[in-house]
């Protein structure tokens, strides 16, 4: 499961497109967003959206801030005119939150609605279950005031129908509160179980009577199951967290991913670092990463993704040539042979010694560079046509003449890791 974090409004988004399905009019969602990026038409907004001139609003970056209320990045009770003012002063400029720097150019625009009131309403996912969160003093002080916060975990292979939702709920609560936030908690676990999130996070939420509005939203979804979503996300995007631009190459992958129906992630950690990956499988490519991590090498390490789904051999030697390029520009600065782990559990489908191909048109390609950075690779590989596509890979080592290990499925796939950061 890969948690990535979507935008607020994203996550708004699905939830009132998808709201009906789960609740009917039993529980109306009373929230309304307005999303207002750099190309944004001013005039196109208040024509498509009435609200914004008709009441008091609230105004706030989304770009995967924390705590924006602490930090002084929240406009409250404000007109139209006060709320366009407020975000083009801060369009296009960088802000500083803690220690990380980044450039604001996503905001949202809600109505203000003032509570008496805040609950507090998570769900997170787990290995062993996902737990639901409740409270009704919700707020900017949830964390100093968890003592207040009930759990209900629902265990892997069981029901939100088999949990005492009510019976777990605060006893301050009337009984007909507890029978609204039942059934609410149920149609919304129902909901986050559908789509797949692996983390919802209302806080504060606002209700009156049987309508509810997420005031402040965080949300993470299993982006592998996209195959299954996609379409009901509706084009949703994983935004890098706030502080970090997309490297160009990231997002050369990420346009090459969505023209395949294979996969290609790419997120470069350390463009400077010696140790890169190449691997197969996104199972693989989070096993090696944390082998790595677990020998002591995170320092090292400069990039985590994969290539999977049985990419052709042109997909797979696009995606090694990006790898490549970015793995020769420099050498170590401790003048280290670099290192490229070319990794993969035993596939089930995908062709190796196709996507084997495609990784040795590009090793060709590269060869005066690796050379010049001292590179040593090393390749565990198993999986259909797996001895071809394995002595393709060993008779390239003799022909460039760069040490290549070279390892089928006799070889434990961890093992690999530790052969390559100890120089074997």
């Amino acid at each position: 499961m890969a948690q990535r974090a979507i935008r607020e409004y994203d996550a708004k988004r699905i939830l009132q497109e998808r709201w009906g399905d789960y609740f009917g009019d039993i529980v109306v969602y009373a929230g309304k967003t307005v999303q207002v990026t750099p190309d944004s038409d001013w005039d196109q907004l208040k024509t498509e959206n009435g609200w914004l001139q008709s009441g008091r609003l609230a105004v706030k970056p989304d770009q995967l801030i924390g705590k924006r209320g602490k930090h002084g990045l929240i406009l409250l009770d404000a007109d139209f005119e006060t709320a366009k003012m407020w975000i083009l002063e801060r369009m296009n400029k960088p802000v500083t939150i803690g220690q990380v720097t980044g450039v604001l150019r996503q905001f949202i625009i809600e109505p203000y609605l003032p509570q008496k009131v805040e609950y507090y309403l998570a769900i997170k996912s787990d290995r062993a279950a996902d737990t639901i969160y409740f409270s009704p003093s919700g707020g900017v002080d949830i964390e100093e005031n968890w003592e207040k916060v009930v759990s209900i975990p629902v265990a892997v292979g069981t029901s939100v129908d088999d949990a005492d939702v009510a019976g777990k709920l605060p006893d301050t609560l009337s009984v007909a509160e507890k029978e609204f936030f039942s059934t609410f908690i149920r149609g919304i676990f129902r909901l986050y179980w559908d789509l797949h999130f692996t983390f919802l996070e209302f806080n504060p939420l606002a209700v009156n009577g049987n309508k509810v509005a997420p005031l402040d939203t965080k949300a993470r979804l299993d982006d592998t199951a996209s195959y299954l979503c996609g379409k009901t996300w509706c084009s949703v995007s994983f935004p890098p967290p706030f502080g970090r631009e997309p490297f160009p190459e990231e997002t050369y992958i990420k346009n090459l991913d969505e023209v395949t129906g294979a996969s290609l992630k790419l997120t470069i950690l350390n463009p400077r670092a010696r140790v890169w990956t190449l691997n197969a499988g996104g199972g693989a490519s989070v096993v090696y990463t944390d082998t790595i991590v677990d020998l002591g090498f995170a320092n090292d390490l400069a990039n985590y993704g994969e290539y999977s789904g049985n990419p052709s051999t042109e997909f797979t030697y696009k995606y090694a040539r990006t790898i490549l390029d970015l793995f020769t520009r420099e050498k170590d600065p401790e003048g280290k042979p670099k290192t490229l782990i070319v990794g993969g559990g035993i596939a089930n489908f995908t062709d190796v010694a196709g996507t084997l191909t495609g990784i040795v048109q590009a090793l060709r390609e590269y060869r005066d560079k690796l050379k010049a950075v001292g590179a040593r690779i090393y390749l565990r590989r198993g999986g259909p046509n797996w001895r071809e596509g394995l002595a393709k890979i060993s008779e390239l080592g003799k022909e460039l003449g760069i040490p290549i290990a070279v390892h089928g499925p006799e070889m434990h796939m961890t093992r690999i890791v530790s052969m390559a950061l100890e120089g074997q």
